[in-house]
């Protein structure tokens, strides 16, 4: 029996040591004086990993949050840790787009330039189908329309700033989703599951990034998806469910720490090497491919038409 349960411990450590050290680090130097960061989701996990690492660089980082108070708290921790004062908090839930409005305009107003906008902050698929005030699936919501009505608001801004880079985190979990239905975006016709709903919003966020990229050509604005790989945060324990708690323990166990996690976030944010690429889609520090429906432009350009109804996306607000 004894030797059964060292063998697994072993085991355990094994996969753990193996998977951190072949996990992709950025390895830049560059520092961002003068430059201004929106980090969406950055009061925990990959999103606070990525504001630190930012901040140590010198740049000015907007922690765009739901939780202020959660925020403000690791906010005044960056500025303790790092000596940047320039670090600041505002209120932006993504599952609302009088939030997502709200930010943008606010940000909109009082910042001269915007050079990096990162699209983190994200749900697990919630265990039951839930419409917001906005009627749009809750998990869709969040991890998809929230940030696209967001990009688009501030696309003026960061077209003026250019140089300017736009990182949208996905998932690998998108290879799970084997189609995509533009008109039925919220289930509506279609069967729900946590999993289903949380898979389709990360195959999003990369068809998102193919359309977008497509449009921004030439405007000085990259834009690239990653996978942040297994990593240990809250968002697995959240989901809830046996599914949910066998995740989030089996992470704890073997997955990424918080910054080794964010180091793809990082890496498109800032690295050298990935200047005027756009449109692809990175895991551990490098380029790989997506699914193949995650390439499709036809369907990642019916995507954003319906996206942009589905928000109510006016031409006025872009302007």
């Amino acid at each position: 029996m004894w030797w059964i349960i060292l063998t697994l411990l072993a085991l355990i450590v094994i996969v753990r040591v193996w998977y951190r050290l072949q996990s992709g680090r950025c390895t830049s130097q560059k520092t961002l004086d003068g430059k201004t960061v929106i980090i969406t989701g950055a009061s925990a996990g990959i999103g606070k990993a990525a504001a630190f690492d930012l901040a140590r660089r010198k740049a000015r980082v907007i922690l765009a949050c739901r939780n202020l108070e959660k925020a403000q708290k690791v906010a005044d921790e960056i500025i303790r840790d790092t000596g940047n004062t320039s670090v600041l908090v505002h209120k932006l839930d993504t599952s609302d787009l009088s939030s997502v409005r709200s930010f943008a305009s606010e940000i909109i107003k009082t910042e001269n330039s915007l050079h990096i906008l990162i699209n983190n902050a994200g749900m697990a698929g919630h265990y039951k189908r839930e419409h917001t005030a906005d009627g749009l699936e809750l998990t869709m919501a969040t991890n998809h329309y929230g940030h696209f009505l967001l990009t688009n608001l501030l696309l003026n801004l960061l077209k003026k700033s250019a140089p300017s880079r736009i990182v949208n985190v996905s998932s690998k979990m998108h290879e799970f989703c084997s189609k995509l239905d533009p008109e039925d975006l919220n289930f509506e016709k279609s069967s729900y599951s946590s999993f289903t709903s949380y898979n389709q919003s990360k195959l999003c966020n990369i068809l998102f990034t193919l359309e977008l990229a497509e449009r921004l050509h030439g405007s000085g604005v990259t834009t690239n998806s990653l996978h942040p790989g297994a990593v240990d945060t809250e968002i697995a324990q959240k989901m809830g469910g046996f599914a949910g708690y066998t995740q989030a323990f089996l992470f704890k166990l073997m997955g990424k720490d918080c910054e080794l996690g964010a180091q793809t976030i990082i890496h498109l944010a800032v690295a050298e090497e990935v200047e005027g690429i756009s449109g692809k889609y990175f895991v551990d520090c490098k380029e790989i491919e997506s699914s193949k429906l995650a390439q499709h432009r036809g369907i990642a350009k019916k995507l954003w038409l319906a996206s942009e109804l589905d928000v109510k996306l006016e031409d006025e607000e872009m302007k």
